[in-house]
C-alpha cells in the first residue's frame, strides 16, 4: 500500500534509479577501497576495520532498499530524505577512517547535496548541505579531542585548534555553495521541464487543429450546399403552406439547417491557421454591429436581453476579422448560457489598456471544468459544441491578448480581454463612463 507520500511522476523514479547506482558506484567503492586498506596483516580485524565493514554493508543495502520503497511507492520520500541523512553519516566514517579532516574523502559531501538535488529538488540539497556540515564538524571535534584513535592511514599531520577550524569553516562555506548551485540548476531544469511539457501540448494542440482543419475543409463545401438547398426549398415550401402545424414544421428544419451551418463555421474558424494582420480598428465599433445583428439570430425573439455600457469608440491595433469573431463568440456564449430573463452586460473599459468584459446571469461554470474551458469540443451545455471558446482562445493567444474568466455555479460567468493600449479615443461620440447604452431586447 502507498505511504502518505510519493514522488510525483516516473522522472522522479528515473533519478533516484540513477543515483543509487552513482551510490553503489562511488561511496560504496570508496568504503570498499578503506575497508580493504584496514583489513591488511594477519590477526583479527581491527576495530577500525570491523567500523569501515559495517559501513560498507550500510552502503550496499541501503541504495537497494531505497529503488524498492520507490517502486512500490512505500513513503518515497521520506525514505529517499532519510538515505541522504544517513548518506553524511558514512560519509563522515569514511572520512575519519581515512585521515581525519584532511581527507580527500570530504569532497563526497558535495556529492551527497547533489544526489539530495536530483532526488527531491530544493529541499534535498539544503538537507543535505545542513547534515554534511554538522557531521563534518562533529568529526572534527572527535579528531580534535583525540575520543578515538585515528586509523593512521595518512601520514600524521598537525591538526591543531586553528587548523580543524579552518578545515571546517572551508568545507561548510563549500557544501553552502554547492547546495546553492544545485538549488538553482534543479530549479532551471523544473522550469525548462515544465516548458517542454507545455511546448508538447501546444504541439499536439495544432496537430489536432490541423487533423481538424482538414477534416473541415473537406467537410465545408459538401454540407453547405445540402443544407442551402434545404433552407431553400423549405422556405419556398413554407409560404404555401395554411395549416400552422405544416407551418411549425417547416419552421423547425430551418432552425436545426440553421444550427447546422454555424456548427460548420465554427469548425472553419477554428481550423483556420491565418496569421492575424494587425491594423487600427475602431472595437467600439465592432461591439455595437455585433450586438445588433445578435438581435436577428439565435434567440432574437426571446427573452434575453443585452445591455451594452462603457465607451462607444474606442481604436486599438488588431485583425478586425478575427477581432469581430471573438467579440461575436463571446457574447453568444454568453447568451446562449443565460437563463430565461437573464441579461447580458457587454463593455469596453478603456484605462492603461482596452479592457472588452462580457459578464452574464447564467448558471455559471463549475471549478473543475474552468481548467477545460477553452479546449475544443469541451462544453458544459447539452446544445454546446464547445467550438466557440476554442476559436476565441486561439484568436487570443495569437493576438497576444489577455483572456481570463470568473466563474462559479450558479452566479454567471465574467470573461474579460486586454485588447492592448488604446490608439485614439474619440470623447464626443463616447458614451459617459459607466453610462447605461441602453437595453437591446434580444
Amino acid at each position: 500500500m502507498p505511504g502518505p507520500s510519493e514522488f510525483p511522476g516516473s522522472a522522479s523514479r528515473g533519478r533516484i534509479k540513477l543515483v543509487a547506482g552513482g551510490r553503489l558506484l562511488i561511496l560504496g567503492g570508496s568504503q570498499l577501497l578503506v575497508f580493504w586498506s584496514l583489513s591488511q596483516g594477519e590477526g583479527p580485524l581491527s576495530p577500525a576495520a570491523r567500523l569501515s565493514l559495517a559501513a560498507l554493508v550500510v552502503s550496499l543495502t541501503l541504495p537497494v532498499l531505497q529503488l524498492v520503497a520507490s517502486a512500490r511507492h512505500f513513503y518515497a520520500v521520506e525514505v529517499a530524505m532519510g538515505q541522504l541523512l544517513i548518506d553524511q553519516l558514512l560519509i563522515s566514517v569514511l572520512v575519519f577512517l581515512s585521515g581525519g579532516v584532511a581527507s580527500g574523502a570530504t569532497s563526497l559531501y558535495g556529492l551527497s547535496c547533489l544526489a539530495g538535488g536530483l532526488t527531491l529538488g530544493v529541499p534535498g540539497a539544503v538537507a543535505a548541505a545542513l547534515a554534511g556540515g554538522v557531521c563534518f564538524s562533529l568529526t572534527a571535534l572527535i579528531e580534535q579531542a583525540r575520543a578515538l584513535p585515528l586509523p593512521g592511514l595518512l601520514p600524521p599531520l598537525d591538526r591543531s585548534g586553528d587548523q580543524a577550524t579552518f578545515y571546517v569553516v572551508v568545507n561548510v562555506l563549500v557544501l553552502a555553495l554547492v547546495a546553492l548551485l544545485v538549488s538553482y540548476l534543479v530549479e532551471r531544469v523544473a522550469r525548462a521541464s515544465g516548458e517542454l511539457v507545455v511546448a508538447r501540448q501546444r504541439a499536439a494542440a495544432a496537430e489536432r487543429l490541423a487533423a481538424l482543419g482538414r477534416l473541415a475543409a473537406g467537410l465545408a463545401h459538401e454540407i453547405r450546399n445540402p443544407l442551402s438547398s434545404i433552407a431553400g426549398s423549405v422556405q419556398i415550401l413554407r409560404t404555401g403552406l395554411e395549416q400552422p402545424e405544416d407551418r411549425q414544421l417547416c419552421d423547425i428544419v430551418l432552425r436545426e439547417s440553421a444550427r447546422l451551418e454555424e456548427l460548420v463555421s465554427d469548425m472553419v474558424d477554428l481550423s483556420r491557421q491565418r496569421r492575424p494582420q494587425p491594423e487600427e480598428v475602431d472595437v467600439g465599433a465592432i461591439v455595437s454591429d455585433v450586438i445588433e445583428l445578435m438581435r436577428r439570430s439565435g434567440r432574437a425573439l426571446s427573452d434575453v436581453t443585452i445591455r451594452q455600457v462603457g465607451e462607444r469608440t474606442v481604436r486599438v491595433r488588431a485583425d478586425p476579422g478575427q477581432l469581430r469573431q471573438l467579440v461575436w463568440n463571446l457574447v453568444r456564449n454568453a447568451v446562449q448560457a443565460s437563463s430565461a430573463g437573464g441579461e447580458v452586460r457587454v463593455e469596453l473599459a478603456v484605462g492603461r489598456v482596452v479592457t472588452f468584459i462580457v459578464d452574464d446571469d447564467g448558471v455559471g461554470i463549475d471549478p473543475d471544468a474552468l481548467g477545460q474551458l477553452f479546449d475544443a469540443f469541451f462544453t458544459t451545455r447539452s446544445q454546446g459544441t464547445g467550438i466557440g471558446l476554442a476559436v476565441v482562445k486561439r484568436i487570443a493567444d495569437e493576438h497576444g491578448f489577455e483572456l481570463r474568466v470568473d466563474s462559479g455555479s450558479g452566479k454567471g460567468a465574467r470573461f474579460e480581454v486586454d485588447l492592448g493600449v488604446p490608439l485614439r479615443l474619440n470623447d464626443a461620440s463616447s458614451a459617459a463612463d459607466g453610462k447605461d447604452a441602453g437595453p437591446f431586447a434580444f
